[in-house]
């Protein structure tokens, strides 16, 4: 703590931003810890687990997440978040079966939440995840349309699909068919997350606004470059 003598053996601590001042001082960012054994992490890349009982996402270091990436780990209350990307090209994902999601927007990510039984839908928002909620029967169409839902491993893996609206980062639209497809992707459910807190601050106007829009092209981008396809999938 930084301090200021005033006299012999005697130490105050050195006075801090006063007034509004204290508001615009920058301050340093927290200090992340592995939140099973507390040792410090240095990379902000760090793994992340699944808090099952908590529904949150815990930071966790090399050795703790490595522990929990062994067979017959994952029956506790932290699951490891794994690495894998996975697409499917073939999917049958098509209008209507995007229309039962009752997604206003043109992303949306969905995976098995073990401590409500049932699978989640939510798509990012000014807000944060918000939930869209579905009817069992909805849900199993949306599965069935892609082998993907098979692979999914519960809590820490989830589907992501982006819709294409014709319209380019510059907002222009091209209106083509290729533009409004819809991509599917299996991903770990952290970086859909990180995805949320990216667009809550670049969102701005109704739609997101250019910036939001450059964001989300490069999220997708980095996706498709890591993403492989399912074993068993067409060459």
């Amino acid at each position: 703590m930084s301090a200021a003598l005033t006299g012999p053996g005697h130490l105050r601590p050195a006075p801090g931003p006063r007034g509004l001042r204290r508001f615009t001082t920058p301050r340093p960012a927290p200090e992340e810890r592995c939140e099973l054994c507390g040792v410090r992490l240095p990379d902000e890349r760090h793994r992340h687990l699944v808090d099952i009982e908590k529904r949150a996402l815990a930071c966790a270091c090399p050795p703790c997440a490595a522990l929990l990436d062994r067979p017959g780990a994952s029956g506790g209350r932290f699951r490891a978040v794994p690495g894998r990307y996975l697409s499917d090209p073939d999917h049958r994902i098509d209008h209507r079966t995007w229309e039962l999601l009752r997604i206003p927007v043109g992303v949306a990510f969905l995976f098995r939440n073990t401590a409500l039984g049932r699978p989640v839908a939510l798509y990012p928002s000014p807000a944060g995840a918000t939930e869209s909620e579905l009817e069992p029967s909805d849900w199993e169409t949306v599965l069935a349309a892609t082998r993907l839902a098979e692979e999914l491993e519960p809590d820490v893996e989830a589907l992501l699909l982006r819709r294409g609206d014709g319209r380019r980062a510059d907002g222009r639209r091209t209106d083509t068919e290729g533009d409004r497809s819809t991509e599917c992707h299996l991903v770990p459910v952290d970086i859909c997350y990180a995805l949320v807190g990216r667009m809550r601050q670049t969102w701005q106007g109704f739609d997101g606004g250019a910036e939001a829009r450059a964001a989300l092209d490069a999220f997708f981008d980095d996706v498709r470059l890591q993403a492989g396809p399912p074993q068993g999938s067409r060459p």
